[in-house]
């Protein structure tokens, strides 16, 4: 009973510890140093709490379930040790029953565990909206990113009204720095987006760094990608497949504005007579990097 009372005792002080040191973690420390959260916890899109969360609390019990683990290994090796003047093997014991239901279940219940908050998140993170404010066709091609605003938003498809920007493959200096100006994708701030993913080559991965997400493009199979930008700010987004020679190149900026700048940026797209279907114009000898070729370029389709 005495020794009951103590390990009560001591747990209530460890408690508080706990929860105090809890209370003092940082957005960053929280959200498991994963990219997507500023200093007070504003998150990039509607779905990046979401995803740290899934993350963080996996690895939470992952960590206990490694900490109880190592210290039960640790207990057998120093209680079960040889003693001085003990020779010969211990008493062999051919099973123990409690402790095989224990090893049995409580994996099965990790398992089951994981599964289900997954499946959760995940059938939240795949549901597309209808209608969105935005949707945007980003193409992956070997070594860079075309992107259409489409007009017909609730279908995802261009029209005489589309607009769109082709860029061609990134290109470093002697030093590692870029030259060479990043295909861009703008995105209005607190407005539904839905993208279409299409791949024009080989099999691609489009993955925005902060918005804990990324998903495949493939060759005849377009998908799909909706959610909602909550931050103003530029990230950083690239390629997670490996796709060729050059996919560390392979790299984009998305720019989150204010609705009316990104109305402006439309327009200016419009002026420049980037508009239409954007296959149209497209010209596979744009994706090489310092060749000068233009849309009107002579080449194959």
């Amino acid at each position: 009973m005495r020794v009951k009372r103590r390990l009560r005792l001591a747990a209530i002080p460890l408690g508080i510890v706990t929860a105090v040191a809890l209370a003092g973690c940082t957005t960053a420390q929280l959200n498991g140093f994963l990219p997507g959260f500023t200093d007070d916890g504003t998150q990039a899109t509607n779905r990046t709490e979401m995803v740290s969360g899934l993350w963080v609390n996996s690895w939470i019990v992952l960590l206990a379930v490694g900490v109880i683990t190592w210290a039960l290994m640790g207990w057998a090796a120093i209680v079960y040790r040889r003693r001085r003047g003990q020779t010969g093997l211990p008493v062999q014991l051919r099973y123990n029953m409690p402790v095989e239901i224990f090893y049995t279940v409580v994996p099965l219940i990790l398992v089951l565990g994981f599964f289900a908050f997954t499946a959760r998140d995940q059938a939240i993170l795949e549901t597309q909206y209808d209608d969105p404010d935005v949707c945007v066709t980003a193409i992956g091609k070997q070594w860079a990113w075309d992107f259409q605003y489409n007009d017909d938003t609730a279908n995802c498809e261009a029209g005489d009204d589309a607009v769109w920007t082709m860029g061609v493959q990134a290109q470093t200096d002697t030093q590692g720095n870029i030259t060479t100006e990043l295909p861009t994708l703008v995105l209005p701030v607190n407005e539904t987006v839905k993208l279409k993913l299409v791949s024009r080559d080989v099999i691609h991965s489009f993955w925005i760094i902060d918005f804990l997400y990324k998903k495949d493009m493939y060759i005849g199979k377009d998908n799909y990608w909706s959610f909602t930008p909550t931050r103003v700010g530029e990230y950083d987004g690239k390629c997670a497949e490996l796709c060729g020679q050059y996919h560390s190149m392979m790299l984009f900026k998305v720019k989150v504005v204010e609705p009316a700048e990104y109305e402006q940026y439309l327009e200016s797209l419009r002026a420049a007579d980037q508009t239409g279907d954007i296959n149209d114009a497209y010209h596979r000898l744009q994706n090489l990097p310092g060749t000068g070729a233009s849309s009107t370029s002579e080449g194959e389709h």
